[in-house]
């Protein structure tokens, strides 16, 4: 989740932060910063609000293109 951990350091948030304004541990957070788990729908949806981006940016970490 390449965008996942570029948009929370761009936005100056801590793991902890972000994870207590999901209702996740800051070790969830970590391991879907790092690929070791993946996280569910509700809670890429719940990420996508928070940090107003998109599924595809958080996973890839750049909005989605026709091409």
């Amino acid at each position: 989740m390449k965008g996942l951990k570029e948009i929370r350091k761009k936005k100056g948030l801590n793991q902890l932060y972000v994870a207590t304004k999901l209702n996740i541990s800051r070790e969830a957070l970590s391991y879907y910063e790092n690929g070791k788990r993946e996280p569910s729908f509700a809670t890429l949806n719940a990420m996508s609000n928070f940090f107003n981006v998109s599924i595809d940016y958080l996973i890839n970490g750049k909005e989605f293109t026709k091409k």
